[in-house]
Formats: C-alpha cells, sequence, structure tokens
C-alpha cells in the first residue's frame, strides 16, 4: 500500500493504460470536476481513458463529462478512485472495481484506506486541489483540464467561502483562471441560479426548521412527499446541505433527507468555531467526512432518525 505525492501519482498514471475513473454516488462538483479533469489530461498524453457511467449524475454537473462515459464493453486496465472516501460510496456498477483500485485519490479525513496505491492529503479544501497537481505534473493544463477542476475546486468550497478554504485554494483557483475558462458561467450555474421548484423546496426547509441546542443547531427536513409536493427532483438539490449555514447563530445544521421509505440521508454542517466535529458526529452513525462537513446514512422513521443524530451530536458537541 503505497502513499504517493501528486508528482509521483502522476508518474504511475504516466505508466498506465486503458484507464478507467469512478466517482461516488450522488456525484457533486467535487468528484465530478476530478474525474473530468483527469479523465482529458490523461487523454492529451494519448490515454485512453474514460469515466465508468454515475447514474446519479445531474444536469448541473454533466456538462463537465459530455463525451466521457465508458462503453459498456470497456475493459480497464487500471483503476482510479476520486473524492471517494469510503467503500459505500461507490454506487452499485462501481462496487465491482473496489478492490482492483490502482490509485486513489482523495482528501477526507474518514479515507477508508483501498487502493494499492494512495494519494490523500486531507489538509485540501477540494481533491480538485490535488488533481490539478496531479494534471499538471502530466503536462499542460489547458482549458479543457482547467474548467471541470475549476467546478471541483469552486463547488467544495461553496465559492471560497467555507471555512476550509486556503491560500492554496487561491493559487490553484487563480492558476485555473490562467488558462482562459469561462469562470462566469460555472460561478452562474452553481452558485447564481435556482429553479423556482429549488425556491420552493427552500421555502419550506426554512418555514419548518427545528432548532436544537439552545437554537445552534437545526434540523432541515426534506421527507419524498416534499419532493412530490414541489415537482423537485436531484437537479433542483445541489447542494441543498449549505442551507443551514446562512441561519443567524446557527453552528450545526443537520440536514436529512428522505431516500426511500426509512432510509434517510444525513448532511452535516457545523461551524468554525469547532464546537461540534461533523466527522465524529457522523463517524458515530456510521459515516463520515469532514471536520466541518461529514454525512451518514440512517435508517428508521423521521423522528427515529432525529433521536440518532441529536444522540451523536450531543455525544460530541463541546459545550
Amino acid at each position: 500500500m503505497n502513499r504517493l505525492s501528486p508528482q509521483e501519482a502522476a508518474a504511475l498514471l504516466r505508466r498506465q493504460d486503458h484507464i478507467l475513473i469512478l466517482t461516488h454516488r450522488r456525484p457533486d462538483g467535487d468528484t465530478t470536476g476530478c474525474a473530468a479533469g483527469l479523465c482529458r489530461a490523461l487523454r492529451q498524453l494519448g490515454k485512453t481513458a474514460w469515466l465508468l457511467k454515475n447514474p446519479d449524475m445531474t444536469s448541473i454537473n454533466a456538462v463537465y463529462v459530455d463525451g466521457l462515459w465508458a462503453p459498456e464493453d470497456f475493459s480497464p486496465a487500471f483503476v482510479v478512485s476520486v473524492d471517494v472516501a469510503a467503500r459505500s460510496l461507490f454506487f452499485p456498477a462501481a462496487e465491482p472495481y473496489i478492490d482492483r483500485i490502482g490509485l486513489a485519490v482523495d482528501h477526507h479525513p474518514s479515507f477508508e484506506d483501498f487502493g494499492e496505491a494512495r494519494c490523500v492529503d486531507a489538509s485540501r479544501a477540494a481533491c480538485g486541489e490535488i488533481v490539478y497537481e496531479i494534471c499538471r505534473a502530466l503536462g499542460e493544463v489547458t482549458p479543457e483540464v482547467a474548467l471541470p477542476l475549476y467546478a471541483a475546486v469552486a463547488t467544495d468550497t461553496g465559492c471560497f467561502v467555507y471555512a476550509n478554504t486556503t491560500a492554496n485554494t487561491h493559487q490553484v483557483a487563480a492558476a485555473l483562471l490562467e488558462t482562459g475558462i469561462d469562470y462566469f458561467t460555472v460561478n452562474k450555474r452553481h452558485f447564481r441560479t435556482k429553479t423556482r421548484r429549488r425556491m420552493a423546496i427552500e421555502a419550506e426547509l426554512m418555514g419548518n426548521a427545528e432548532f436544537f441546542h439552545q437554537d445552534r443547531g437545526v434540523f432541515l427536513t426534506i421527507p419524498l412527499s416534499l419532493l412530490a409536493h414541489t415537482g423537485a427532483d436531484e437537479n433542483d438539490l445541489d447542494d441543498i446541505s449549505s442551507l443551514a449555514g446562512i441561519i443567524e447563530g446557527v453552528d450545526c445544521g443537520a440536514v436529512l433527507r428522505e431516500l426511500k421509505d426509512g432510509e434517510w440521508k444525513l448532511s452535516l454542517r457545523t461551524g468554525a468555531n469547532g464546537r461540534v466535529n461533523a466527522t465524529r458526529a457522523c463517524g458515530l452513525l456510521g459515516g463520515g467526512g469532514h471536520a466541518m462537513a461529514a454525512g451518514a446514512t440512517l435508517h428508521g422513521t423521521l423522528e427515529e432518525v432525529k433521536r440518532q443524530v441529536l444522540d451523536a451530536i450531543d455525544q460530541v458537541a463541546e459545550n
């Protein structure tokens, strides 16, 4: 099991061909942008590289992977995972490749140590920062490579406003902008555009917010009935978990989304004050992530799940 620097990871990739890149369940901008940017960088070297088709891909992120889905008969010789922290995050079609991963690239503290070689740096705000260094070591970072990597970095930092943003994040973003990419369209797509369905969802969430810990914590719940009522779908829920962070005085936001009857996805977002460590809380629930952004999948009725989440938060809360 090798721990590699980005430069060493690039050297490893240079020796490979017929490469398949894996993203995680319910792909966000980081895993999507990393996969697309790396795939295009490898193709610039003349490599055969594809992404395993992810059925959960939303339209907002699909623009980055156009033309990159692997043919059904593609037989990879080398497999790479990007921004996938846990085995449970591999979607069904990706699960057969878990034990074949030759290189895992990730930035989560809760990374589960899979893959023959790993390029992991938990100090990076986005996995896109690591993949940028890999792509730079592979060769020229062209606009075709840079655009999805910018989306990766921008989305995982909330357009550079989350507390995980570092000087290196801005340096990477600046380097990507210098390639001449249309960053305005990326930012408009992800941060400055809301469908009417999304607005209806947000109105319902705020109107039915449930506070705890003397109003320092909040539950926002998205049952299937709400989606049916508003007509919203996955495309309207991008980064919905960040909504809790805009409520004044809240430093612990638990967004619960019903996936199917009795199954809920928890997205826990916590403040930079460190009062609640999201990774530790979600770890108690079988999940993981970052200190201020983590998640887990829970089972039970809504009230049962809320009790589980609150119990986990209580166990790790410092005051």
